[in-house]
Order: structure tokens, then C-alpha cells, then sequence
């Protein structure tokens, strides 16, 4: 069995990593899941504000969506046991694609809350079989390749259409936002595919894994963890905010077009970086380099001039934007290193959660913010959360430092 799936290793290794088996329909239907998301991630808050919800009514809508999605992750263990790799895939699929029709009923604040807890339901399945697909699809050595495409197969759909969904809204109507937002029942002919290659590579997993010493892989991932949580805060306030954070609806295409097409590249380039330099180096300085953008983002809300207060905001977007695509590649990788083959599934299940709970995180706690204060106040506190956790992280890399040396 081990000669097999060593055989199985280097046969993949010979061919691109888009062209491993599995890949391309695995890429796919993560691209039409993430589709469906990114339309009503801006739209589903305004739709509440539309049906009398204020700024924190709109943040929970998100963060219903974030919690129900880290209760699915939690548990992707026991439905891949029950349902296999197909159904699971399936049911992730119609649980993300079929609530968004649901929105075309009403626009009252409890019923969107409760759309977005199914709607997390599935995408919490869906990120939890890609990121572990990926990872039993693709040797180590080019892990960093692999989730770079990935990760672009999740960046690409939010950089077209997270800028354009308010926009849609807005001048045609939500009605058409929520019938696109159907798009990941079209992921459900994919599953098999996927199921299939999964087996064929000798190397699935059912279950996140068992290691003896739990202790030491919450230590490695603590601080993965951690730079994703406080990126993924800012991601979450801006996805959820920026559309009420600027009144041209130009400027606000802009803003989440610099957001999410910097994160797209970003989060696929610095793949090339982790497999030829490792993860750790780069996290802090992005992390302070994101600190710095959200700063940015928040002087621009104050700006006395018309014109100067979008332009400030679009240039904090770029930056917080290659941050947020950047550390999301460098973080999984770093957790995938630090924790050994052993946990792979588990550390797929801890940096999901991760990546959700902040996401949620940061939307609500934005809104809680704006309710009480300001934009301004909102985007100081979620840049000096993310500057602290970059400064941890380069005095962590110091040290390391002067311990080797």
C-alpha cells in the first residue's frame, strides 16, 4: 500500500499542478461555490438594511453566516463518515446555492439571518473537502503551488463579483444578485469526479486525524492562527461594510475591485514564495503592511475632501488587499509545515475555523463599532488588532533568531 501510494506521489509530481487528477473539477467547484458567496457577502447586509435592520443588524448578517459555518466545519469529520467524499460535496453544494432564492421572499432581518446559517452550513463543508482535497491531492514539496491555485479558484469569483453585486443591486434590481447566487447548484455534477480522484490517489481522509500530542499541535498553530484571524477581520469589515463606507457607487466598485483583485494575485503568487523560501518570513511584515492599509482606509472615511477621502480609501484596499491574499496562502502552508502529514486534516479543519470566526469576527465587530462611534474608530481598532499580532510575530521570528545564531 505504501509503494502504491509512493508510486501514486511521483507519477503526480511529474505533471502540473492543474493538471494533477482531480484538480481541475475539485478548482471548479470550489470557483462556483465561492461565486455564490461573493454575490450576497455585500448584498445580503444591505438586503437587510433594506428590510429596516441598522449597521449591526447588517454586521450579523455575516456573522450568522461565519458561525454556522464554523459549526459545519466542525463537523465535516462525521459527515464525510456518514455521506462520503460525493454526497458531502452535494449536500455542501445545495446548501450554499438553493437559501439565496429564498431572499427573493423577504427582506425581513430575522429571515436573512436564518438564510445565512444555512447558507454557512454549506460553505462550511465546501472549505473544509477543498483545502484537505488539495492537500491529499499534492505532494509537500508543491503544496504552495497547489493552494495557490486554490486559492485563486476562490479569489477569482470574489474579485469579479463582490465589487460588481452592490452595484447589480443597486441599479437592476437584488432580485438578479439572488438568482446568480443559485450558481453553486451547479458544482452538485462535479462531486463525482472529485469523490473519484480522491480514492484513485490511495490518500483521502474521512476524519479529521488523531494525533497523541494535542497540546503540541495547538502550540504550531497558534500562531497561524492567529495572523489569519487578524487579516481575516479586516476582510470581513470590509466585505461586509465597504459598500455603506462610500456614497459614489463607482468609488465603491473600485474600492472591492483593488480589495479582491490584490487578494486573487496575491493569495496564487505567494505560493511560488512558500515553495521556494518557506511561509514564516513574510507573515509579519505583511501583517504590519495590513495594519497600515486599514489606517489608511479609516483616514479616508474622514477625509474633508471629496475627492481625496476615495482615493485614500482605494489605496488602503491595494495594500490590506495583498495582505489578505498573501497570509492567506502563508498561513495554511505554515500550519500545514508546522504540524506534520500526521494532522493534515485537522490542521484543515483549524485554519477553516479560523478563517470564518474572523471573518465573522470583523463583521461584527465593525458594526458594533459604526453603531456606537465611527468608520474611523472601526478601522483603528482592527489595524492596531492586526499591527499587535505582526509585531508578535517578527519579535517570535527574532528570537528564533538569536536561539539559532
Amino acid at each position: 500500500m505504501l509503494k502504491r501510494q509512493s508510486d501514486g506521489l511521483v507519477r503526480r509530481s511529474e505533471v502540473p499542478v492543474g493538471r494533477v487528477p482531480g484538480m481541475r473539477p475539485l478548482l471548479a467547484l470550489t470557483a462556483l461555490g465561492f461565486a455564490g458567496l461573493s454575490l450576497l457577502m455585500p448584498v445580503a447586509p444591505l438586503w437587510a438594511l433594506e428590510g429596516g435592520a441598522d449597521e449591526l443588524g447588517a454586521g450579523l448578517v455575516n456573522t450568522v453566516l461565519m458561525l454556522f459555518t464554523v459549526i459545519a466545519q466542525l463537523r465535516v469529520g462525521s459527515i464525510l463518515r456518514r455521506l462520503g467524499w460525493q454526497r458531502a460535496l452535494a449536500l455542501g453544494s445545495c446548501l450554499l446555492g438553493l437559501p439565496a432564492l429564498g431572499h427573493l421572499v423577504t427582506s425581513q432581518a430575522g429571515a436573512v439571518m436564518a438564510l445565512a446559517a444555512v447558507r454557512g452550513l454549506g460553505f462550511g463543508i465546501l472549505t473544509v473537502c477543498g483545502a484537505t482535497g488539495v492537500a491529499a491531492l499534492v505532494e509537500p514539496a508543491r503544496r504552495g503551488r497547489a493552494l495557490g491555485a486554490y486559492g485563486l479558484a476562490i479569489a477569482t469569483p470574489q474579485c469579479l463579483l463582490i465589487p460588481i453585486a452592490p452595484w447589480l443591486a443597486e441599479r437592476v434590481g437584488f432580485w438578479l444578485v439572488f438568482v446568480c447566487a443559485a450558481v453553486p447548484l451547479l458544482a452538485i455534477p462535479l462531486a463525482p469526479r472529485v469523490a473519484r480522484a480522491l480514492h484513485d490517489s490511495g490518500d483521502i481522509s474521512t476524519a479529521p486525524s488523531r494525533t497523541r500530542d494535542t497540546s503540541r499541535l495547538a502550540r504550531v498553530l497558534i500562531g497561524p492562527i492567529a495572523a489569519l484571524l487578524a487579516i481575516t477581520a479586516a476582510g470581513g469589515a470590509i466585505l461586509t461594510f465597504t459598500s455603506r463606507l462610500l456614497s459614489d457607487p463607482v468609488a465603491v466598485y473600485l474600492a472591492l475591485l483593488a480589495f479582491t483583485a490584490t487578494a486573487a494575485l496575491c493569495r496564487w503568487g505567494f505560493g511560488h514564495v512558500a515553495d521556494r523560501r518557506g511561509a514564516a518570513p513574510a507573515i509579519a511584515p505583511l501583517l504590519l503592511a495590513g495594519a497600515a492599509g486599514l489606517a489608511v482606509i479609516g483616514a479616508g472615511t474622514t477625509s474633508g475632501s471629496a475627492a481625496a477621502g476615495p482615493v485614500l480609501v482605494v489605496a488602503g484596499m491595494l495594500v490590506v488587499g495583498v495582505a489578505y491574499g498573501g497570509l492567506q496562502n502563508l498561513t495554511l502552508v505554515q500550519a500545514f509545515a508546522a504540524a506534520g502529514e500526521q494532522s493534515r486534516s485537522s490542521v484543515s479543519v483549524a485554519w477553516n475555523v479560523g478563517f470564518d470566526a474572523g471573518t465573522g469576527l470583523g463583521a461584527f465587530a465593525a458594526g458594533a463599532v459604526v453603531t456606537m462611534s465611527s468608520y474611523l474608530v472601526a478601522y483603528a481598532v482592527l489595524a492596531t488588532a492586526t499591527a499587535v499580532v505582526g509585531a508578535c510575530w517578527a519579535g517570535a521570528r527574532w528570537r528564533a533568531r538569536d536561539t539559532t545564531g
